[in-house]
This record gives C-alpha cells, sequence and structure tokens, in this order.
C-alpha cells in the first residue's frame, strides 16, 4: 500500500530540466527518407552535393550563342552579320551553350534577316549571360550542416542535386499516457464526476510540434499495478514518457511512488506556479516527465520538461519566443520563491502595448487559448503595480496584437460576433476582449489602457443609463459616448421557476441561492439598487459575494442549481435553456476617446455595428435591438 506523499519539493524550474537534460543519455538513431518528404525533419550529418548545378554551360537568357571575339568589330555604323551554325546558334533559357560558343546575346539585340542570317550591332563579352558550371552549387560543397531542420526550399536543393533521399534523426518517440479513474473517451456518455480525456490529445500534438513522434496510449485507471505495468511497457518501446495527472500529493497519485520503485525520481515539485507538481524521473534508462492534470499547469510542465528533450535528441536549439515590453493595466500579485507564469491578454493603445492577466486558474484551458503572451514573474518579484512596465513572451505573432481592438468594461455576448465579422473585412485584425465590468472599463479608457469600453451603469437618481458616470469618471478627456444595443436585463431562473421568483424580494424571502456578478459591473450596481429600494442589504443575500464575470457564467451556475438565481441579459438566459423574468430595457453603450472614434479602426467598427448582416446576427439571439440611426451621446464640451 502506497502511503500519501504529502511534500512537494520546490526546486528551481531551469536545475530541474538541466538534470533530466543530463539524464537524457541516448544515443539518436538515423533513418533515411525520400527528400520529397523530407519537410521539417532535421539532418542527421552534413550533406554534400554530389555533382555541381548547373553541371554545364547553361544559357542565362533566350537569345543566340555566338563566339564573343568574332563579334568585336559590330557597331551601330558597321553592322555584324552572322550565319546561323557556325557563327550563332538560338538558345532558350537553361539551354546547354555547345562549344565553341562562349556568349548569349539576348533576342531582343538582335535583327533576324532570315532563316539563316542574324544583324548585330554591338559586340558581346566573353561568358555574357552564359550561367557557368558551378553557378548554384559547386560538386563537394557543404548543403547543410548536421542539426539542419529542412524548409521547402531545401527540398528543391536536395533533388536539383539528385540527392533522392536524405539522412534524417530519426524522431523520438513519446509515449502519452492519460490517467485517471474519472477520464472517459471522446464522445462517451458525460455523466457527473466524469471528465473528457482531451489532454492526451493535446500533449500528442505539442510533441509532434516540436519534431517527435508521438504514441497515445489508452486511458489507465488509477491503480498501482496498472500505472507500473504500462511505464514498463512504455521504456521498452519509447525514447522518453509523459504520463499525466497523479503527479501532485493527492490520496490516489501514485506516480511519484512508482517511478520510485521502479526507477529513480530525480525531482517532485518544482518552484513554478501553475506547474509545481511534476515528477521527473527515469525509468528501464528512459525519462519519465509527470505532468499535472490542470490543463494549463500540464502545457507549461510539458513546454518546459518534454520540449528541451526532444529538442536534445534531435540536436536542434530549442525555439525562443518573441518579447515585448508592455505596461500592466492591473495589479499582478505573485508569491516569493517561485516562478509565477501569467497568461495575458495584450492591445497596442496609444502607441504602448497594455497587457491585462487573465484567468490563473491552472484548470481554465481557454485562458491559455486566449492568451496573447505568457508574463513571467521571477521567484525573488512579489507583483507589480498597475501601470508598471514589464516584459512578456508573447504566444501570437506581434503584428497580429498591433492591430486588434482593446476592448473591455462589461460583457455581451455580440463582442464575440463584433470580432468575428471584423476578421472576415479584415483578417490582420481582431477584437481582444476583457470582461472588467462597466467601471473598470471606463476607468480602463480614462488611463489609456483600452480602446473602447462596453457600459451599461444606470444612475440611481437620474435613471438614465451611462451618461452621469462618464461625465464624472472621464472629466477632462475628449470622449464619445456611442449607443449600442438596447437588451433585456431580468431574473434568470431555473426551468420552470422553482422558487417562483419575480422580484428581489421573493430572492430573500425564498433563500435562492443568488449568484452575482463582480464589483463595478453595470448588473450588480443594478441588483445593489433593487436591495436599497426595496429595504433590503446584501447581508440579506444567499450568495451575494459569490461573483461570476460574464452573463454566461451567471447562466451556467443558475443551470446547475434547482435553487440558484442570477441577474443578467436574456441572450444568455436562452442560451442556456432557462427561464428568464424581463425586468429592464437597459442601454448598453460603447465609450471611447474621439480619436478612436475617428480612426480607420473606430470607423471600421461603427461600419459593422449597422450593417444589415450584423444586425440581423445580433436581433437572431433574441433579447437585443441595435440602436438605428445612432446619435452620438456627444459629451466632449460637458466632460471636458
Amino acid at each position: 500500500m502506497y502511503k500519501r506523499k504529502i511534500y512537494l519539493e520546490d526546486k528551481p524550474r531551469t536545475e530541474a530540466r538541466d538534470e533530466i537534460l543530463a539524464a537524457f543519455d541516448l544515443t539518436p538513431e538515423t533513418e533515411r527518407i525520400p527528400a520529397v518528404d523530407a519537410l521539417g525533419r532535421v539532418t542527421a550529418e552534413p550533406i554534400f552535393a554530389p555533382i555541381s548545378t548547373p553541371h554545364y554551360h547553361a544559357s542565362a537568357m533566350d537569345g543566340v550563342a555566338v563566339i564573343a571575339e568574332t563579334t568585336y568589330s559590330a557597331h551601330e555604323q558597321n553592322p555584324l552579320h552572322l550565319k546561323r551554325g557556325d557563327q550563332f546558334v538560338y538558345v532558350d533559357t537553361g539551354n546547354a551553350i555547345p562549344s565553341p560558343f562562349n556568349a548569349v546575346i539576348m533576342i531582343e539585340n538582335v535583327q533576324v534577316l532570315d532563316d539563316d542570317t542574324i544583324e548585330i550591332i554591338e559586340p558581346a563579352t566573353p561568358w555574357q549571360h552564359i550561367r557557368p558550371i558551378g553557378e548554384d552549387i559547386v560538386q563537394e560543397e557543404m548543403l547543410f550542416p548536421q542539426g539542419h531542420k529542412l524548409r521547402p526550399a531545401d527540398l528543391g536543393i536536395l533533388l536539383t542535386s539528385r540527392l533522392l533521399t536524405v539522412p534524417v534523426v530519426k524522431k523520438p518517440v513519446v509515449t502519452v499516457i492519460p490517467t485517471g479513474n474519472e477520464l472517459v473517451e471522446p464522445g462517451s456518455e458525460m455523466d457527473p464526476g466524469k471528465i473528457v480525456e482531451f489532454n492526451g490529445t493535446v500533449f500528442a500534438n505539442f510533441i509532434r510540434e516540436w519534431g517527435g513522434e508521438p504514441l497515445l496510449n489508452r486511458i489507465v485507471k488509477d491503480e498501482p499495478e496498472n500505472i507500473k505495468q504500462v511505464l514498463l511497457e512504455a521504456s521498452e518501446t519509447s525514447d522518453f514518457i509523459v504520463i499525466n495527472a497523479g503527479s501532485s500529493a493527492g490520496r490516489k497519485d501514485y506516480t511519484v511512488h512508482i517511478i520510485n520503485e521502479i526507477g529513480t525520481v530525480f525531482t517532485h515539485g518544482v518552484a513554478a506556479r501553475p506547474g509545481k507538481p511534476v515528477i521527473l524521473g527515469k525509468v528501464n534508462g528512459k525519462i519519465v516527465v509527470g505532468v499535472p492534470g490542470y490543463p494549463v499547469s500540464a502545457y507549461l510542465a510539458l513546454e518546459w520538461f518534454a520540449r528541451p528533450l526532444v529538442c536534445k535528441y534531435l540536436g536542434i536549439p530549442e525555439p525562443v519566443r518573441q518579447k515585448v515590453t508592455v505596461k500592466l493595466g492591473r495589479r499582478i500579485v505573485s508569491s516569493m520563491g517561485a516562478e509565477d507564469f501569467v497568461r495575458m491578454n495584450i492591445g497596442y493603445v496609444n502607441g504602448e502595448f497594455v497587457a491585462n492577466p487573465l484567468t490563473r486558474a491552472a484548470g481554465v484551458t481557454m485562458s491559455y487559448v486566449r492568451a496573447d503572451g505568457l508574463l513571467v514573474v521571477p521567484p525573488e518579484v512579489i507583483g507589480y503595480e498597475q501601470g508598471e512596465m514589464a516584459e512578456v513572451e508573447l504566444l501570437r505573432p506581434l503584428e497580429e496584437i498591433k492591430n486588434a481592438i482593446m476592448f473591455t468594461g462589461s460583457h455581451d455576448l455580440t463582442i464575440d460576433l463584433l470580432s468575428s465579422a471584423l476578421k472576415r473585412i479584415r483578417t490582420d485584425m481582431k477584437i481582444v476582449s476583457a470582461h472588467v465590468g462597466s467601471m473598470a472599463g471606463i476607468m480602463a479608457v480614462r488611463k489609456g489602457e483600452a480602446h473602447v469600453a462596453g457600459i451599461h451603469l444606470l444612475d440611481p437618481e437620474t435613471k438614465q443609463y451611462n451618461i452621469s458616470y462618464v461625465r464624472r469618471l472621464l472629466a477632462g478627456q475628449d470622449v464619445v459616448l456611442y449607443p449600442f444595443l438596447k437588451r433585456k436585463q431580468g431574473w434568470i431562473l431555473p426551468v420552470g421557476n422553482p422558487l417562483g421568483i419575480s422580484n428581489v424580494r421573493d430572492l430573500v424571502e425564498k433563500k435562492a441561492n443568488f449568484v452575482n456578478r463582480q464589483k463595478g459591473a453595470g448588473t450588480r450596481i443594478l441588483f445593489d439598487m433593487l436591495l436599497e429600494e426595496s429595504g433590503l442589504s446584501a447581508e440579506d443575500v444567499v450568495g451575494y459575494d459569490r461573483e461570476m464575470f460574464s452573463h454566461l457564467a451567471v447562466a451556467a451556475e443558475v443551470n446547475g442549481d434547482r435553487n440558484a438565481a442570477g441577474l443578467g441579459i436574456y441572450p444568455a438566459a436562452k442560451a442556456m435553456g432557462l427561464e428568464f423574468v424581463p425586468l429592464a430595457d437597459e442601454e448598453y453603450d460603447l465609450v471611447m476617446t474621439r480619436s478612436f472614434y475617428e480612426s480607420e479602426q473606430g470607423m471600421l467598427l461603427r461600419e459593422i455595428i449597422h450593417s444589415p448582416a450584423f444586425k440581423e446576427q445580433v436581433e437572431n439571439i433574441g433579447g437585443y435591438q441595435v440602436v438605428e440611426n445612432a446619435v452620438l451621446k456627444n459629451l466632449a464640451e460637458e466632460v471636458k
């Protein structure tokens, strides 16, 4: 029986990586493959040219081949006539130049008198317009060194050199082993507590992208003998092994004990967040990389420890990401003693890059998918303040980031439609959105950290949306408040509204589990106003402090609890098939600086918003209406 191991190390990540690289002592194998199939493969030895290219004197032009020395008398005042056969021959580009001819005159500079006679008025020089033997490649010169990754043009060089096969490093075989009693194959029935096994496919394709040959194993249950057997089998057929889950200190995390029993454990835990619970060891001479079950932790750990092994085997350097200095739009807190890898959205606003952190939860895969870059907080740094500058590793091309529209503020489903429409028109543009709430969105525009903010803030005194907040918070700035949507706000409830909720007092009296929005969200401000008008307080509401960052997240929570209730927009309720009790029609507007409003991006955004196709898409969702003939709520004079 294996005892639970509570303690995890905090070994520096680079130290752990260097240790397994030193222990990874396999001799790479070589194989010969057809040159036409060698794209992306790595040469196993230097490649030398067996012949010269061209291997004959070749015409570089369409024209006539002549003996240069016989043409020296040609002049405008003394045209020279040449006879076909003895004094010239016709040649096309690439033709061999027959002896004794040693020059080519372009056909444009030749006057044809008859089938056998031409006239020239300029002399030729020896070897003009002739490609000499070996002009491109000289026999026995080195075409590619060992460790060269073959590109499309390289394959052409191989073929023109008559190298039909090429020696390459055999791809390292990497067995990927997913483990866990909760895992099911994609397409299986999804009972509560079951999770689709997708990490294995992601791992296999990372391995393939880096140049390895992945072997994705079947799902292995959390039973020590099964795990031991599959590790031993994989050690016989693989160059190294990646095993997923079971790497932490949980009740059924057996992997570290099994590796220690049948091999050697170098590391159990590294000083990095996320990704700490990593196991690095060796079984039967083969390195084993044990990565956490949480996807983001696993992807990072795979990059830290599996990618270096693939690159070492192939004899190529690890790829290095481009970096850019960014201004941080929000405060970032870290822990001393461990590297912190923070996923970031990045935009280019007013001539500088601005970055905001995405969720740091290790299980939120979309935070990795949506990230534009990674902020690596060193172990000796406890974080960064809002507005500080920091260096970020890019996960997307810099130009793609520079052309993005930074959208922040309140969440709305139509922003994804807007981004998709923009991408169809301009493939080099996209919308990067951060759901931070209306108030935070206004402050981002104020600080020059966003192009556009979506807001729906109801003033309890005037009962007007947005205007008073913009006047107060953007005083002194030349901004535009642009009407965008009318949308229905109301109670999001389980099907059938089992608690019979129609107002905030029902919510309190029937002790519904309320799902709230984050501080600063327009919906949160509306809910607080409803409480105040009903003479209630936050303490009366069950779940008031349970915060979600989007309307869809609220709906998803309600969908999983028959006693839950939330406040949000109709399209979110509709998307989850939930009950909706309308409360109010609200105005969802866009606030932006005048400079952005008048920019190419701003004009394109407005053009899309008022296109018939976009309006139809939005209104088909239900609960929405795009504002027709929008008149600017132009507050410039009052705000400045």
